[in-house]
C-alpha cells in the first residue's frame, strides 16, 4: 500500500466505493487522513462496511463540514455530460476534487528516496487502443531484465494497493482518459501515447475534449521522455509541442506502418520488422512476424511502444526482443490458445465492436471466424473490407441472423452457441488456418461479460486438444 500524504489528521472524501475507491480509503486512512466514504449504490456501501470502514452519508450537508478533498472514482462524471450531484456539490463548497492517480503522484516519493542509489521510476501509458498490451508488454520486458517492477492503474491492481517503491524498480501503470483527466498531480518519468480514435465522446464533450484528457499526461506531467505514436494527427501534434526540434530525442515518435528515419529517436514497424532509428540512422530491429503473442498490425505498434519505453529504461535490444518471444498476450486479446494439427485458435474477446474487429482481421491470413453475440447500432456492415482473409464465418448469439445478412459472399453458417461453432470451425480447419474469436458484439445475449465469452472460447479448444490426445491424433 502506498500511504497518502498530505492529508494527516484531516476529512477526505472518497466518493465510489468499488475496487479503487476501498484501495484509496486504506491508503488515506495509512497515512493518517480520515476517510469518509460514500457510494450511491447499497450493495457498494455494504461490501464497504464489511471490509471495516466506516460510511459517512454525503448526501447531508453538513457531512462537508471540514472536508478537505474529495477523491472520485473512475466511472463517476464530473463534468461532461453533466457532474454528479456530489461531486457539484464539493465544487460549488471550493472542495478539490482528486482522484486516485493524483493521490498516487503526490504520495509514490518519500524521503527514504534520498539514501537510493536508484531511484524508483514510473511509466504512464494512455492512448485509445492497445494501452493495456502495452502496459503489460513493458512490464513482462522489465520482469525479463531482471528490473524489479510493478503494474497496475487500469489494469489489475488499484495504484495505491502497489507496495511502496524500491530501488532501481519501474511502476507502469494503465491510465485510462478518465484516470488522467481528473488527476491533479501527473508527474511520470516516461508517459506513453499510443494513438487516438473517437471513444468515450459524451464524458469528455467531444473529440477534442477526449484528446485533451491524453494530453494531461505530458502538458501537465512533463516527463523526462515521451513516447507518442504519430500515425495519427494528434499523436503529431502531440509530439511536435513535446520536441524542442527534429533532433530532440527526448521525444521518441513511434509509429506502424511509416518510416520514421528523421534526425530523433524513433520506432516504427513495417511489413513485420521493427526498426529502432537514432540520429538518421539504423541501429537495431526485430523480426515481429513470428512473435506469437503480437499478432498484426495493431500490436506491433503496441510493440514499438514498449520497446521505445524499454530502450529510454537502458534495457537492450536483444533482450528486448527475448521478451517479445516468451510474452503470451493479454486474456481475450488476440491471445494465443492453442494450436492443433497445424491450426491456430486465438481468443479475441474483447473485440466487441467494429473498430477492434478489424484489427483482428487484419492479424491473420487465412481465417475460421467465430462472431456475433449482442449486435451493436450498425452491424457488421463495416467489416466488409477487411473480409478477404476469411474462409468462413461461425455466428453465434441474438445477431446471428442479422450478421449472416451483412457478409454478402462470405461464406457463412450459423451455430448459435459457442460450442458448436468450436465444433464446427475445427472440423473444417486446415492446416495454415486461424480459428479467431472476435465477435464484434457485445456477449451479453450469452454471457455475463466478454471475459467470460473468451473463457468460453478457450475452454471448448482446450476439450478438443484432450480429446485429440484421448484419440492419439
Amino acid at each position: 500500500m502506498i500511504p497518502v500524504q498530505g492529508f494527516e489528521g484531516r476529512k477526505v472524501a472518497v466518493l465510489g466505493l468499488g475496487r479503487s475507491g476501498l484501495a484509496t480509503a486504506a491508503a488515506l486512512a495509512a497515512g493518517g487522513a480520515v476517510p469518509c466514504l460514500w457510494d450511491d449504490a447499497p450493495e457498494a456501501r455494504a461490501k464497504a462496511e464489511a471490509a471495516g470502514f466506516t460510511l459517512t452519508d454525503l448526501t447531508r450537508a453538513d457531512a462537508w463540514e471540514g472536508v478537505a478533498s474529495l477523491v472520485v472514482s473512475p466511472g463517476i462524471p464530473h463534468l461532461y455530460p453533466e457532474p454528479n450531484r456530489l461531486i457539484a456539490r464539493a465544487i460549488a463548497a471550493g472542495v478539490p476534487v482528486d482522484n486516485d492517480i493524483g493521490l498516487f503522484f503526490r504520495s509514490f516519493a518519500t524521503p527514504g528516496w534520498d539514501e537510493m542509489a536508484v531511484a524508483p521510476k514510473v511509466v504512464a501509458v494512455t492512448g485509445s487502443n492497445g494501452k493495456s498490451t502495452t502496459t503489460a508488454l513493458i512490464h513482462h520486458v522489465l520482469k525479463v531484465a531482471g528490473r524489479p517492477t510493478q503494474m497496475a492503474g487500469n489494469i489489475g491492481r488499484g495504484v495505491l494497493d502497489l507496495d511502496p517503491g524500491q530501488e532501481g524498480e519501474v511502476v507502469v501503470l494503465e491510465l485510462s482518459s478518465y484516470q488522467t483527466e481528473l488527476a491533479r498531480a501527473l508527474t511520470p518519468d516516461i508517459a506513453v501515447f499510443t494513438n487516438l480514435s473517437p471513444d468515450h465522446l459524451d464524458r469528455h464533450g467531444g473529440l477534442g475534449g477526449y484528446f485533451a484528457a491524453k494530453r494531461r499526461l505530458f502538458a501537465e506531467g512533463g516527463p523526462d521522455r515521451a513516447v507518442i505514436g504519430v500515425d495519427e494527427t494528434e499523436g503529431r501534434f502531440l509530439a511536435n509541442q513535446m520536441a524542442e526540434g527534429a533532433a530532440d530525442d527526448r521525444v521518441i515518435r513511434i509509429s506502424s506502418g511509416q518510416k520514421l528515419d528523421g534526425e530523433g529517436w524513433s520506432v516504427f514497424a513495417r511489413k513485420g520488422f521493427l526498426a529502432e532509428w537514432r540520429k538518421g540512422r539504423q541501429v537495431a530491429s526485430i523480426d515481429l512476424r513470428e512473435i506469437r503473442g503480437l499478432p498484426g498490425a495493431h500490436n506491433h505498434q503496441n510493440a514499438c511502444a514498449a520497446y521505445a519505453a524499454s530502450r529510454t529504461l537502458g534495457v537492450a535490444p536483444k533482450l528486448v526482443e527475448q521478451a517479445f518471444h516468451s510474452f503470451e498476450g493479454l486474456p481475450h486479446r488476440s491471445q494465443f490458445v492453442a494450436e492443433r494439427n497445424g491450426v491456430r485458435f486465438v481468443n479475441d474477446s474483447k473485440a466487441t465492436n467494429v473498430d477492434s474487429a478489424a484489427k483482428a482481421l487484419q492479424a491473420f491470413a487465412k481465417i475460421r471466424w467465430i462472431a456475433g453475440g449482442l449486435g451493436k447500432e450498425g452491424g457488421v456492415a463495416g467489416l466488409r473490407p477487411f473480409l478477404g482473409a476469411v474462409v468462413k464465418a461461425y455466428l453465434i448469439g441474438h445477431s446471428a441472423r442479422d450478421f449472416a445478412l451483412e457478409l454478402g459472399d462470405t461464406p457463412h453458417e450459423i451455430c448459435e452457441t459457442m460450442e458448436r461453432a468450436v465444433a464446427r470451425a475445427a472440423e473444417e480447419a486446415e492446416a495454415g488456418e486461424t480459428v479467431l474469436l472476435a465477435p464484434a458484439a457485445a456477449s451479453f445475449d450469452q454471457y455475463p461479460n466478454f471475459e467470460k465469452r473468451g473463457e468460453d472460447f478457450t475452454e471448448r479448444v482446450r476439450a478438443l486438444q484432450g480429446q485429440a490426445r484421448q484419440e492419439g491424433t
